[in-house]
C-alpha cells in the first residue's frame, strides 16, 4: 500500500483546524478522515529543529517509521506529522513505536497479520 503526499499550506491548514491531534515528545499527528479512501500524509520540520541535516533527518525518521506502519493503517485518513526537537535523539524504532501508539489511539490501527511488501 502507498500514500499519497501533500505539500500545500491549505492541506496542513485543514488538518491543523479541523484534525484530531496526539502529541508525544518526538511527534505530534494530526488526523482527518477523507473521502477519497486514500493514505494522504504531509510532513513538517521546523527551522528550529536545527540546519537541514538535522530537519532532513527528522523527515527520514518519520518516513521510516510510516513505512514500517502502513500495512497496519486504515485507507481513507490525511495525516500530518510534526517533528519535535527530541526527535533527533532517538533511533528510527522508538519513532516507530510512538507512531504506532498515536494510530491506536486515533482508532485507525488496523491489526492485521499482513507484512508490507516491497
Amino acid at each position: 500500500m502507498l500514500y499519497n503526499t501533500f505539500k500545500l499550506n491549505k492541506d496542513f491548514r485543514r488538518l491543523y483546524g479541523r484534525g484530531k491531534s496526539q502529541v508525544s515528545p518526538y511527534l505530534v499527528t494530526y488526523s482527518l478522515k477523507n473521502r477519497n479512501g486514500e493514505i494522504n500524509v504531509g510532513i513538517t520540520v521546523g527551522k528550529k529543529l536545527g540546519n537541514a541535516v538535522c530537519r532532513n533527518r527528522a523527515r527520514r525518521l518519520i518516513v521510516a517509521a510510516l513505512r514500517e506502519n502502513l500495512a497496519h493503517i486504515t485507507p481513507g485518513y490525511d495525516f500530518v506529522f510534526v517533528a519535535r526537537s527530541r526527535i533527533l535523539s532517538v533511533k528510527s524504532t522508538v519513532v516507530s513505536e510512538v507512531l504506532k501508539n498515536q494510530l491506536k489511539e486515533f482508532g485507525i490501527w488496523n491489526d492485521n497479520n499482513e507484512e508490507p511488501s516491497d
